[in-house]
């Protein structure tokens, strides 16, 4: 087991060419993906990016631990993120979401909030956390190939008392004992698309002509004009629980 911090490291957190040294394969047109791909092949990538690279290689199981901040992680995060996956690395444009990278290996997020739990419900002033991490979970673990675990949301404990902070603190050791077996959180799986420029990556017919039947979407993003299907981010579907996919 690796347990690192960003905070007190000198990881950059901003994608420079600091990152991949020597020269631009297209010095007239910048694109920072396309460049930091062409130095991760060719062994280029600064040392603090291969370091990280190489812990994710190593790991079966990676917990993010962060406070939401603005609803999303804080920008150290984000910008490692931007700079340790990169294209090659960590995504191609013919290996994604579940046919990823990463796909044998499993992620979760667990962090910190400041508001309540009731803040973050369908109803609630900041809206349901369901969208709130689908960007992360979906848009950037998953689309790596991560098989992304349910969340371990600490709700507001700067405003909690003492025993309360506790009892979330011994919840979540109870539950890292048994982590790497957990059931990830459903996602619609490649083979639901048409994988084409002429397709548009879009759902294929027969896919959509089944989930008419449906009464929610297929995920939190997939919802297809539908009700969102209940905690798609959040919880993991149970042994009796009917898959919107199917």
């Amino acid at each position: 087991m690796h347990c690192g911090t960003l905070a007190p490291r000198k990881v950059l957190t901003v994608g420079t060419i600091a990152g991949f040294p020597g020269e631009l394969k297209n010095p007239d047109l910048f694109q920072y993906g396309e460049e930091t791909m062409h130095a991760w092949m060719e062994g280029r990538l600064s040392d603090d990016i291969t370091a990280e690279q190489r812990k994710v290689e190593e790991a079966e199981l990676i917990i993010f631990q962060f406070p939401l901040y603005w609803f999303s992680v804080p920008a150290i995060l984000k910008g490692w993120f931007d700079r340790v996956f990169t294209q090659g690395f960590a995504f191609t444009r013919q290996n994604m979401y579940s046919g990823g990278v990463f796909k044998d290996k499993k992620a979760v997020l667990s962090f910190t909030t400041g508001a309540a739990e009731t803040m973050f419900q369908p109803d609630g002033i900041n809206g349901d956390i369901n969208v709130t991490l689908w960007p992360l979970q979906h848009g950037i673990l998953h689309f790596c190939g991560f098989q992304v675990l349910a969340p371990q949301i600490f709700w507001s404990p700067a405003h909690c008392p003492t025993a309360a902070r506790l009892q979330m603190l011994e919840g979540w050791r109870a539950r890292l004992k048994g982590l790497l077996t957990e059931t990830p959180l459903t996602s619609a799986p490649c083979e639901l698309f048409d994988l084409s420029f002429q397709g548009g990556f879009s759902l294929r017919p027969e896919v959509k002509e089944e989930q008419e039947k449906r009464p929610f979407g297929i995920s939190t993003g997939h919802h297809l004009g539908k009700p969102l299907p209940p905690n798609n981010q959040t919880k993991a579907p149970s042994e009796n629980s009917t898959d919107s996919r199917k």
